[in-house]
């Protein structure tokens, strides 16, 4: 766990900045069973499709995002979430800058 975020209120939007051309990570939490991670896309960025071996929940934090998962896009906006399953490629592309979370559980 990231010590100096322990046992606060977080506002978790805000614990990650936009950085133009790019794409931004903070670990929250990096365990053995499981990590939190919160990323800031520029617009147009993308992570190109690959593949993880745990299920991993997608939170949407700010503007828009298209998720493709198995070749089937989904559009997602601030306050929705997709569960992307374990082994299933996926891709990640920013329609709008936005920012998301992802919970990887690894038990």
């Amino acid at each position: 766990m990231n010590d100096n975020l322990a046992a606060r209120v977080l506002h978790t939007a805000e614990l990650v900045g936009y950085q133009e051309g790019a794409v931004v990570s903070r670990a929250l939490i990096n365990q053995k069973t499981g990590t939190v991670t919160l990323f800031a896309f520029d617009a147009g960025q993308e992570l190109s499709e690959h593949t993880a071996p745990y299920d991993a929940l997608v939170q949407v934090l700010d503007g828009e995002t298209e998720i493709a998962i198995a070749g089937q896009p989904f559009q997602l906006k601030a306050g929705e979430a997709i569960i992307m399953p374990a082994n299933d490629p996926h891709a990640v592309k920013a329609l709008t800058r936005f920012k998301m979370m992802l919970t990887m559980i690894r038990s």
